[in-house]
């Protein structure tokens, strides 16, 4: 099986020779890796040239820099890169961010994955961060989940889910379409991948305000923003972080903010978060 990786990239000088590093010493060689460099102002640019020259698996794509939304501009930067490829060539589709290092055994792992099992149709690692001199669990997800830095996606299961979403929550909007398609989901957590970075260290969005907004681009209904809304704010024992969240949504609600998601992909979101919510926390 062949890979094809998408890599999107902005002011990452320092990050990404670490990432292209590791994938240049992957057991597995069958991949082509596109790196989109997403209006850098730093020597990303510069960075890239040194593996493109090199490496003929290595490509790029220059585009002006976008806006920096959370969500959107990384999913608009790697579908950039994805349609300068032929996916006929290819059997696993792989978003990757750039700063992160996988093990050397990272794609060959995945490949064997995808391989063994036809109905797998997202698979990935774990994500790891630095603490006080020793790499740890990120524990920002449920070990279930793949997250967003190390989508590897079956071909057909992207293409049949009609690929992410330029949108704030895309990499739970993916989960939810794939099991709603019969693909499973499955993270190999012996695969220990570094990050280098924390995730959303840039965002100048309000903790309480993203909320809002995440739970309204999921699409989810008021009752389960509401509860989901609830239960960010008991974590941190705050009554104003629950308001300030639902002033956030519902002004989304009132601006009639476009969604990126169907009319039934939103009922098949809202049923799956029901479902998980019953289970999990009213036990029936």
């Amino acid at each position: 099986m062949r890979f094809l990786i998408i890599i999107p990239a902005h002011n990452e000088e320092n990050n990404l020779p670490f990432t292209l590093d590791s994938l240049q010493q992957q057991s597995f060689k069958e991949f082509k890796a596109v790196i989109v460099n997403d209006g850098s102002t730093d020597n990303t640019a510069e960075v890239i040239r040194k593996y493109t020259d090199l490496d003929p698996r290595f490509e790029t794509v220059d585009l002006q820099k976008s806006a920096h939304q959370p969500g959107s501009k990384v999913v608009n930067a790697f579908k950039n890169g994805l349609k300068t490829q032929d996916l006929n060539e290819f059997d696993i589709i792989c978003k990757f961010d750039s700063d992160v290092i996988f093990p050397e055994n990272y794609l060959e792992k995945i490949e064997e994955s995808f391989r063994s099992n036809p109905n797998f149709g997202l698979v990935g690692g774990l994500l790891y961060v630095e603490k006080n001199g020793n790499w740890v669990y990120e524990g920002n997800s449920n070990k279930h989940h793949v997250r967003g830095p190390l989508k590897a996606y079956r071909k057909e299961s992207y293409l049949q889910m009609n690929g992410i979403r330029e949108t704030l929550g895309w990499d739970n909007i993916d989960s939810v379409l794939l099991q709603n398609l019969g693909w499973k989901e499955v993270v190999l957590s012996e695969l220990h991948v570094k990050l280098i970075k924390v995730k959303g260290a840039d965002y100048t969005i309000k903790p309480a305000e993203y909320y809002g907004k995440y739970f309204y681009f999921l699409g989810l209904n008021r009752f389960l923003a509401y509860i989901a809304s609830f239960k960010e704010a008991v974590k941190i024992r705050s009554v104003s972080f629950f308001f300030t969240i639902i002033r956030a949504y519902e002004k989304c609600r009132a601006g009639k903010l476009e969604l990126k998601i169907s009319e039934e992909e939103q009922k098949v979101i809202n049923r799956q978060r029901w479902q998980m919510l019953k289970k999990k926390w009213l036990k029936i």
